[in-house]
């Protein structure tokens, strides 16, 4: 008897309504189970029974950033592979997310163009590290 996959579920994190619907859309047309939710502090606060397999994040928020977002989940063993979106071409901003451990940026507006590529190379270098972790 085979079994049926669990759908990839996808945790973004935005604070533009707007941007949290297109990339909804985006990712459940690809075949993920998305969540959505409007700042740093409401996804801290769904609680750790709820982390995803992967988990997008807005660089800038109002209350908190992307990487101190990013810092608390570490900080709660949290480590979902993460993609981290902006819409400012900082060049310091991959430098800084490559520090907390994130190498998956995408430039606002191209999200659509490269977010699904990125989220499924994210999900196969977590799942590489977790072969070569394992004895």
């Amino acid at each position: 008897m085979s079994t049926v996959p669990a759908p990839i579920t996808v945790d973004v994190i935005d604070d533009d309504p707007d941007v949290l619907g297109s990339l909804r859309f985006l990712l459940e047309t690809e075949g993920f189970e998305v969540r959505t939710f409007a700042s740093g502090a409401a996804f801290l606060a769904a609680g750790v029974d709820h982390w995803s397999d992967c988990v997008i994040i807005d660089y800038k928020m109002e209350e908190m950033n992307g990487i101190d977002l990013i810092r608390s989940l570490r900080g709660r063993d949290v480590h979902a592979p993460v993609v981290l979106i902006t819409g400012y071409p900082d060049e310091t901003i991959p430098k800084r997310a490559a520090a907390v451990g994130v190498h998956h940026v995408v430039l606002k507006p191209h999200v659509e163009e490269g977010l699904v590529v990125h989220v499924r190379a994210a999900l196969s270098a977590a799942a590489a590290a977790d072969l070569r972790e394992t004895p």
